[in-house]
């Protein structure tokens, strides 16, 4: 099996220090660097943990380097700042450019950084490939969703920007009044679990989080890996809420 994630990618790099007192001349606190990790973030990350569940995959995404930096409390795990550098992408994506006959699935993570043209990308790759599994980010979603997509993940807040999405999680509404299906949506709870159909899948065990960065990559990996995998949705939202479960109680971005 082999998968392809297409979307915006950065480097995620987390300097964890000690905040032991006040600078004199302003009312901020003096960070003492500790030590530094750095790995894949949005795009590159969701890659990452798809590899971790044993399954081939490529990654298409920008020409420039993303990067992310969060200076972190080492004892508290308190983010203090993050520092975003080289923050909108350079270059297009184009569907053309694509052997897609050698992928069995392909995951679209846009983070609305301009290397996919929203929607209308979407709707493209959708035309190419009948196995795609949309992560929106937090970026708008303006219109039906493509009939053969197989699933968006969406946050509650991402919900909340997109309230004609609302309308289609009435399984006889969602059929009556437009294109895009119920079954095509799944919503992230945070420690909740997540909403299916209706219905709510909590996690198996309570967790404390260490880190949210990168849960949701995690979860749209998971998802589609085991979506393919086993093709029971039930079973396949389980097995994701296990691996998101394990990935928040670990510092930093981290994979499944």
């Amino acid at each position: 099996m082999k998968f392809l994630v297409i979307g915006d990618s950065c480097t995620d790099k987390f300097v964890y220090g000690k905040c032991e007192r006040i600078c004199p001349e302003a009312p901020v606190p003096v960070f003492n660097p500790v030590k530094e990790t750095s790995n894949g973030g949005m795009a590159a990350n969701v890659k990452a943990n798809v590899e971790s569940l044993d399954v081939e995959c490529d990654l298409i995404t920008h020409e420039n380097e993303i990067v992310k930096t969060r200076y972190v409390d080492i004892k508290t795990n308190q983010m203090l700042l993050r520092v975003d550098e080289n923050d909108e992408a350079i270059g297009k994506f184009d569907h053309r450019k694509v052997d897609w006959k050698k992928y069995d699935a392909v995951i679209i993570s846009n983070y609305g950084k301009g290397f996919l043209n929203g929607m209308s990308d979407v709707r493209k790759i959708c035309l190419e490939h009948d196995n795609v599994f949309l992560d929106s980010n937090k970026c708008k979603i303006d219109t039906d969703l493509p009939l053969n997509l197989r699933f968006l993940k969406i946050n509650e807040y991402e919900l909340e920007i997109n309230p004609h999405l609302k309308s289609h999680l009435e399984p006889d509404v969602g059929f009556m009044t437009n294109y895009t299906r119920p079954d095509q949506i799944i919503i992230t709870l945070g420690h909740k679990g997540c909403s299916y159909m209706g219905k709510t899948y909590s996690p198996p065990d309570r967790v404390v989080a260490q880190d949210l960065s990168g849960a949701g990559d995690t979860f749209l990996a998971a998802l589609a890996v085991s979506i393919m995998k086993v093709n029971d949705v039930e079973m396949a939202i389980n097995f994701t809420n296990e691996c998101a479960c394990k990935v928040v109680s670990k510092r930093g971005v981290a994979t499944i």
